[in-house]
C-alpha cells in the first residue's frame, strides 16, 4: 500500500508540472505564422487580450497585454475587418486539450508590429 501511495504521489507531481509549466518564449524562427482577418478584440479577463479570426476556431491572446498598455480600443478600430499576422510558440498543456487556445508571442499589422515577446 506504501508504494501505491508513493506511486500515485509520483504521478501527481508529474501531472502538476505539465499541467502548470509556463508558456515557452521562443525565438521567432521557432514560432507558427497564422494570418487571417480579425473579427473580435476582446478582454479576455486578468488584463488579456483577446482575438477571433474569421473562419478559424482558435482564440487567440496577449497575456496581460492591457498590463502591457495595450489600448483596446485602437485595437479594435485598426485591426477589426482587417488581415493580421498572428506568431505564437507550438504548445500543449491538458487545460487546452484540444489545443484551441494559442498565446501570441507576436502580431503585425500592415508591417507595423503591434505586439511582440520574441528572444532577440
Amino acid at each position: 500500500m506504501k508504494k501505491f501511495v508513493i506511486a500515485l504521489c509520483f504521478i501527481f507531481l508529474i501531472a502538476t508540472v505539465i499541467v502548470l509549466r509556463p508558456v515557452p518564449i521562443v525565438h521567432e524562427a521557432d514560432a507558427v505564422t497564422e494570418r487571417g482577418v480579425v473579427t473580435a478584440v476582446y478582454d479576455g479577463g486578468g488584463s488579456d487580450i483577446v482575438f477571433k479570426l474569421k473562419n478559424n476556431e482558435r482564440t487567440f491572446y496577449i497575456n496581460r497585454g492591457l498590463q502591457a498598455g495595450i489600448e483596446l480600443n485602437e485595437l479594435r478600430e485598426s485591426l477589426i475587418g482587417n488581415e493580421i499576422t498572428l506568431k505564437y510558440p507550438k504548445y500543449w498543456t491538458p487545460l487546452d486539450w484540444e489545443n484551441k487556445i494559442k498565446h501570441l508571442s507576436k502580431v503585425e499589422f500592415e508591417n507595423i508590429i503591434v505586439f511582440n515577446e520574441f528572444k532577440e
